[in-house]
């Protein structure tokens, strides 16, 4: 089967949806029929230049910034069309072209302007303005980009919404998002983690001062600032503990000023942008992971990598981070300081219970997130709209 895979961004742009297109592309190429022969041949498009990325290694055909022709040209030769993403140009030549076509949904662009579930002005989740259509919400969410284009945002969700409506299959990767969408034809497929069997179980250090982590881009949705509330309060009540910053973004400067302040004053440490072993070697010595998003998650993916880990995690309680964690970790309501640093103060002074949540956790996560599950649900989608 001929298989075209979109992803408006690709390597070597790093990020989730990035991460999970090559994963899958990878994983589908191993896949055989009852003969032995390739069960799908793969092209990947992306608008995304190369630069010093080379595509050679990998067992696809990689397509960089096609012209609209070519990019015609390669759905009209294809099988089956995936689009990570309702990206409106490729689903709509593709059904133009009568293709089966699937989406698979990274984020909430059918529901939301911002395509983030996000009130930005505010800093805080949207109750779901759109789909309730309270739609001057949304225009207002968003007009600090400038009136024109809040309008414009708010138009192209409606276009999304009627294209991803005549789709054969929209693919969510939680239960969660595929009830919030409300698309038909829909099917969620969790997130398989194509390093599921490489990922060790750590035991959690018993450091002192413990370790408390934070792993993601520092962003306002990525709720950074309650994870300091909480960290506040934890030391005005003389814990002892550090906590441990991985990632960078636009919000660093402002939250290393808030970390010279007293009391949280030598006790917060940033690592910056990590990966691979020194990610592993800098998780490893965490008691505990926090993850405390405001809004913008479909899945969690440093949830159930950290779960993997056998780590014990706290998340902020989001639709998507509790179908993920199942009984695996502890969630608090999402923006609550208080009640973080309570759940924060549970790990802290128990090991036994954080070993105990660690070892839940990761066997919730090799259950969930298993890869060739997610492969063989794929695939089984691809046959299933081609005939």
């Amino acid at each position: 089967m001929k298989l075209l895979l979109y992803s408006h961004f690709f390597a070597p742009s790093v990020g989730g949806v990035e991460s999970l297109v090559q994963s899958l592309a990878r994983g589908l190429t191993q896949l055989r029929t009852s003969s032995g022969d390739p069960e799908f041949e793969i092209t990947l498009v992306t608008q995304t230049p190369a630069d010093t990325f080379d595509d050679k290694p990998l067992p696809f055909r990689v397509v960089r910034e096609p012209s609209l022709i070519h990019l015609w040209d390669s759905i009209r030769v294809s099988d089956v069309v995936h689009i990570a993403g309702p990206a409106l140009v490729p689903v709509f030549l593709g059904l133009l072209a009568r293709k089966p076509v699937v989406v698979e949904h990274h984020g909430f662009q059918t529901i939301c302007p911002n395509g983030q579930l996000f009130i930005e002005p505010a800093g805080t989740p949207c109750p779901g303005h759109f789909m309730a259509r309270h739609h001057r919400e949304c225009l207002r969410c968003n007009s600090a980009q400038g009136w024109l284009a809040s309008c414009k945002l708010w138009l192209l969700t409606f276009v999304r919404r009627f294209l991803c409506r005549q789709v054969s299959s929209n693919i969510t990767p939680t239960a969660w998002l595929g009830g919030l969408l409300q698309l038909p034809r829909s099917v969620a497929i969790p997130h398989g983690l194509e390093s599921i069997a490489f990922i060790p179980a750590t035991n959690t250090k018993a450091l002192q001062p413990p370790v408390v982590a934070f792993q993601g881009r520092l962003v306002t949705t990525k709720g950074v600032g309650v994870l300091f509330e909480a960290a506040h309060i934890l030391a005005q009540e003389n814990r002892k503990f550090e906590l441990l910053v991985i990632g960078d973004g636009p919000e660093r400067a402002a939250l290393e000023r808030m970390a010279q302040v007293v009391p949280l004053a030598g006790r917060i440490r940033f690592a910056g942008r990590l990966a691979g072993a020194q990610l592993g070697a800098a998780l490893a010595q965490a008691a505990v992971v926090v993850v405390p998003s405001l809004g913008g998650e479909v899945f969690g993916l440093v949830v159930a990598e950290n779960m993997l880990r056998a780590l014990p995690v706290i998340t902020s309680d989001l639709g998507a981070f509790v179908e993920v964690l199942g009984d695996g970790g502890f969630t608090f309501r999402t923006g609550d300081a208080t009640e973080l640093a309570g759940e924060l103060a549970r790990i802290l002074d128990d090991p036994a219970l954080a070993l105990r949540l660690g070892q839940l956790g990761r066997q919730r996560a090799l259950e969930f997130c298993d890869f060739r599950q997610m492969l063989e649900a794929h695939a089984r989608i691809y046959q299933q709209v081609r005939s």
